[in-house]
C-alpha cells in the first residue's frame, strides 16, 4: 500500500506519463482515425499500467531508472507505425521529454515562494500538467508538425537539443545526484540546457522551420511525390512574389527613364513602358486573402485562371500562419478543389449557363473548415460513397482530398436537395436535406435546412 502522502506523486506521475504521450503523438505528422485513437488511448493505459507495477511492486526508483525502456521506447514504437517515419517520431518523444521539464521548473518556482513541504513540488506539477499540455498542442505541435516534412539530416540537426536535454537530465537526475548536489560542472551545463531548451521552443516556432535562408524564403526540400505539382507551384509563385518586390524596388530606376522619355519628347514610349512594367507587376502580384502564405498562394493562382477564364471567384478566408493541417496537405486541399471547381465552371460556360466560385475558408479550434460552392452542369455520380467521373483524364481530385483528410464518412456533414443526391447522403453520417427537396425526401431525411450556410454557422460557434 502506498502512504497517503504520497498520492500526490502517484498522480503526477500518471500525469506526466499522460502529458508525454499526448505531446509526443500531437508533435507527430499522424493522420488520425479512430482506430488509431483507440489505440494510442490503449497503449497509455498499458504504459501506465506497467509503470504501476514496477512501482507498487518493486520501488519507485527501479520505475523512474527503467522509464525509458518501458515508455519512451515503447512509444517511440507505437508513433513510428503511426507516421510511418522513423527519425521524427525519436525527435518527438525527446522533444516532448524536454516539454515535461517546463513543468517542474515551474513547480519549483513555486515552492520558492511557499512554505517547506515535500507535497508542494508534486502537487505544483500536477496543476501546471493540463494547461501546459494545451499550450504546447495549440501553439507549438503545429511547427513541429510542419518540420517533420524536412529531411532527415534536418531532423537530426534539430534532435540534438532535445537529446542534450534528455541525456543531461538522467545522467545528472535520475542515475546520479550530481545536479542535487550542485556539482560545478553539473550546475554550469544545467545553464547550457536551459538556454538551449528555450532556442528550440523558439526555432520551432519559427514559420517554415529548419530549412530556411536568410532572406526568409524556404529552402528547396524533397517533397513526396504526391505533393510534387503543388510544391512546384508553390515555388514558382514565391518567385513571382520576389519578382514584384523587385519590381518596387527599382521604381526610381523606372520613373527615371520614363522623366528622360517626356523630357525628350517620347511620350508613346513612355506610355508604353509604363503599360509593360504594370502588366509585369500585376501578373506577379499574389493577393493577401489570409495570414497563411501558402493558402494565398494558391488562391492567388487560381483567382488569376479564373479571371482569364471570366469565371468570378469570391474568396473568404480567415486561416492563421500556424495550423494543424501540413502546408503541403493544404496546398492539396485546396489545389484540388479549385481545379474541380474552375472545371465545372468552363463546362458551365460553354453550355451558356452560370459560372461562379465562392470558396470559404477558415480555422476555429485547431479544426480547418473549408466550402467549395460552384454549379454543376449534370448531376453527380457516386461509387463506394465517393463522387467521380468517367471522364478521361479525371477523378481523382475527391479521392485525392478525402485521402489527405484521412476522415471516416461517419465524421462527415453531406447537404442535398434532389434524388441525384441519395447515394451521398445515405453514406455519411449527419445528411441535411433542403427544405425545398421533395416531399419523400424530407420524410426519409430528418434534418432540414433552409440553406447550409446556417447549419453551418452554428456548427462552428
Amino acid at each position: 500500500m502506498t502512504a497517503p502522502g504520497a498520492l500526490p506523486e502517484v498522480l503526477d506521475g500518471a500525469a506526466v506519463g499522460i502529458f508525454g504521450i499526448l505531446l509526443s503523438a500531437a508533435f507527430c505528422p499522424i493522420r488520425w482515425t479512430d482506430k488509431k485513437r483507440w489505440a494510442l488511448a490503449g497503449c497509455t493505459a498499458g504504459l501506465l499500467a506497467l509503470q504501476g507495477v514496477l512501482y507498487f511492486g518493486s520501488s519507485p526508483t527501479a520505475a523512474q531508472y527503467l522509464y525509458p525502456l518501458i515508455t519512451h521506447l515503447p512509444l517511440y514504437v507505437v508513433l513510428v507505425l503511426f507516421s510511418g517515419q522513423k527519425v521524427w517520431p525519436l525527435v518527438a518523444v525527446l522533444t516532448a521529454y524536454l516539454c515535461c521539464q517546463v513543468r517542474r521548473w515551474a513547480a519549483l518556482a513555486v515552492a520558492l515562494f511557499l512554505p517547506q513541504h515535500p507535497l508542494v513540488q508534486p502537487v505544483a506539477e500536477l496543476l501546471f500538467t493540463l494547461p501546459l499540455l494545451l499550450l504546447f498542442i495549440r501553439f507549438l505541435a503545429p511547427s513541429m508538425r510542419q518540420l517533420s516534412h524536412y529531411p532527415a539530416s534536418v531532423q537530426c540537426q534539430f534532435g540534438i537539443v532535445p537529446l542534450v536535454g534528455y541525456l543531461f537530465d538522467y545522467i545528472t537526475h535520475v542515475y546520479t545526484s550530481l545536479l542535487s548536489e550542485a556539482n560545478p560542472a553539473a550546475v554550469e551545463f544545467m545553464f547550457f540546457c536551459v538556454l538551449r531548451s528555450l532556442s528550440v521552443l523558439h526555432f520551432a516556432r519559427l514559420p517554415g522551420g529548419a530549412a530556411a535562408h536568410p532572406d526568409g524564403t524556404a529552402a528547396d526540400q524533397p517533397e513526396p511525390a504526391s505533393h510534387a505539382g503543388h510544391a512546384t507551384r508553390s515555388r514558382r509563385l514565391r518567385l513571382s512574389q520576389q519578382r514584384a518586390s523587385t519590381y518596387r524596388h527599382d521604381l526610381r530606376h523606372h520613373l527615371q527613364y520614363i522623366s528622360a522619355c517626356i523630357e525628350n519628347g517620347r511620350g508613346e514610349q513612355a506610355q508604353e513602358y509604363i503599360q509593360s512594367i504594370c502588366s509585369e507587376i500585376e501578373a506577379s502580384k499574389v493577393t493577401t486573402y489570409c495570414e497563411n502564405e501558402a493558402a494565398n498562394l494558391i488562391f492567388s493562382s487560381f483567382a488569376g485562371r479564373a479571371e482569364s477564364c471570366g469565371v468570378p471567384l469570391n474568396i473568404q478566408a480567415h486561416i492563421p500562419q500556424l495550423i494543424s493541417v501540413a502546408e503541403t496537405d493544404l496546398c492539396v486541399l485546396l489545389s484540388n478543389a479549385l481545379e474541380n471547381a474552375l472545371r465545372a465552371c468552363r463546362r458551365m460556360k460553354a453550355e451558356n449557363g452560370p459560372a461562379y466560385i465562392e470558396v470559404t475558408a477558415r480555422e476555429k479550434n485547431g479544426h480547418l473548415f473549408l466550402q467549395f460552392v460552384n454549379p454543376c452542369p449534370e448531376g453527380i455520380q457516386f461509387e463506394n460513397g465517393l463522387p467521380v467521373t468517367h471522364a478521361e483524364g479525371h477523378g481523382i481530385g475527391v479521392r485525392s482530398i478525402c485521402k489527405t483528410l484521412d476522415i471516416a464518412l461517419a465524421d462527415v456533414m453531406a447537404f442535398g436537395d434532389n434524388y441525384n443526391d441519395v447515394s451521398m447522403l445515405d453514406i455519411v453520417g449527419v445528411p441535411y436535406i433542403m427544405d425545398g427537396a421533395a416531399a419523400p425526401l424530407r420524410e426519409k431525411y430528418p434534418n432540414h435546412t433552409p440553406r447550409p450556410e446556417d447549419v453551418l454557422r452554428e456548427f462552428l460557434k
